[in-house]
């Protein structure tokens, strides 16, 4: 009878000034359920007791921890950096500043182990500083744990593309990494790692919880924000070579919510009234280049109802406005 050796999980966790919240976060992970882990803690470059924070760590939970220290390189260059050092057979992410539920890695290899999924999806939790939950982000309603993509692919346009409420069998990052210095690296990279799956697998818990930092300060939204149209631009070119390249509506699906509702839900916060408008008519170009239609997004449905409709009223409006050409009247209104 041969002993089979248990799967384990690799969790990579950037850290840049977070020493408010890493211990919380830590905690979270050295209690997790699952005995097979090991917990990559990149410091990026921070410069403020975050260090000191994971060197104390390491040094308790020594069979689970390991601690690197970089230049800063932001996000996806971290998220990098944890890939190529990972020996697990699984990888997961979780944000330095957030927190997860402790069985949270336990169930979600069971599900990619049973049902032979690629990439497992848990619900999330946004909290505030207190635990307390300020919202609900359920990612794939009305569907069951299994998910067959070739039956069910919808879920390639309907599917919040976070990286951190997801488990990844470690053989999609053979050849894919995040790519580094752009904002919305995981529009970018996450759907072309489902472009490989054949099955998904998710559960219904609220396993991740992301913190709503009350010292955060709003962040200006500027320019960047087109690093969301070309990361629609870098998925669209991966579709066309993927096995699913002829499910045509899914593609247009995708780029309406990523390239349009995305876009635009970044767009409102654009203070700046010349990069507002140099925003808006990039956004123009990529919708005539898709010949994306207006009646199209207005019929756009996510996980089967309208979605338009389901948006709160100053959303709605900011929407309408837009798709009536009033750019102006919206520049007042921001």
């Amino acid at each position: 009878m041969t002993n089979t050796v248990p799967s384990k999980v690799s969790v990579i966790v950037p850290v840049y000034n977070v020493e408010n919240y890493l211990a919380k976060c830590l905690d979270s992970l050295v209690n997790q359920t699952v005995q097979t882990i090991e917990i990559l803690v990149i410091n990026d470059g921070s410069s403020d007791h975050s260090e000191q924070i994971i060197q104390q760590y390491a040094q308790k939970y020594p069979d689970k921890i390991k601690a690197f220290n970089k230049e800063n390189g932001g996000l996806s260059d971290a998220r990098n950096f944890g890939i190529d050092r990972a020996t697990g057979d699984y990888i997961g992410f979780v944000d330095s500043d957030d927190y997860v539920t402790e069985l949270m890695f336990e169930e979600m290899m069971d599900l990619a182990k049973k049902h032979q999924a690629k990439m497992v999806i848990c619900n999330i939790q946004k909290v505030d500083e207190y635990g307390n939950v300020t919202q609900k982000l359920t990612q794939i309603p009305n569907m069951s744990e299994k998910i067959t993509l070739e039956n069910h692919f919808s879920v390639f346009s309907d599917v919040s593309y976070f990286a951190c409420n997801k488990l990844f069998k470690k053989e999609l990052f053979d050849q894919k990494r995040f790519k580094k210095g752009v904002h919305f690296e995981d529009i970018q990279l996450i759907p072309q790692l489902l472009l490989e799956c054949e099955t998904l697998a998710q559960t219904q818990n609220f396993h991740y919880q992301y913190l709503e930092r009350s010292d955060s300060i709003t962040k200006t939204h500027t320019e960047k924000g087109l690093d969301i149209l070309k990361a629609v631009e870098d998925v669209e070119s991966v579709f066309e070579n993927s096995q699913y390249a002829d499910k045509r509506r899914e593609l247009k699906d995708f780029q309406i919510f990523e390239g349009v509702y995305s876009f635009l839900a970044y767009l409102a916060f654009v203070k700046n009234e010349q990069s507002f408008y140099k925003m808006a008519a990039k956004l123009e170009t990529f919708m005539k280049d898709r010949e994306i239609k207006i009646k199209d997004i207005l019929k756009y449905s996510r996980f089967d109802k309208n979605y338009l409709l389901s948006l709160p009223l100053k959303k709605k409006i900011f929407y309408l406005l837009f798709f009536a050409g009033q750019k102006k009247l919206i520049r007042k209104l921001i």
